[in-house]
């Protein structure tokens, strides 16, 4: 392959406490899910599931069909653990119980 068929991307996945991105040099026509596999990414982490895996590029979600342009980087997401709503929803709850409690008595 000639330098006009590759182009260059990187991969990247994190968790809380350890990261990775990994440069590749791929094929022009390259998905997000190719470049994901062609990293080997997975043997750095248990538990990816690239088939059901969600990605992105630079914060943008895509799809795993996505066409790789030179210098993009592939981001893997881990799923969600709690619904954000429900997150957002609690705290605000706490923070008004917090508001009630330390409201002096009249």
């Amino acid at each position: 392959m000639s330098n006009d068929d590759t182009i260059t991307v990187e991969v990247a996945y994190a968790l809380p406490d350890k990261q990775a991105i990994i440069e590749l040099v791929v094929a022009v026509g390259t998905t997000v899910a190719e470049a994901a596999r062609q990293s080997g990414i997975v043997s750095k982490f248990e538990g990816i599931d690239l088939d059901s895996a969600k990605y992105g590029i630079f914060g943008h979600v895509v799809a795993s069909t996505q066409v790789l342009r030179e210098g993009q980087r592939v981001e893997i997401y881990r799923p969600l653990i709690a619904d954000p709503k429900a997150v957002r929803k609690a705290r605000a709850a706490r923070a008004r119980e917090r508001r009630q409690d330390s409201a002096p008595d009249s």
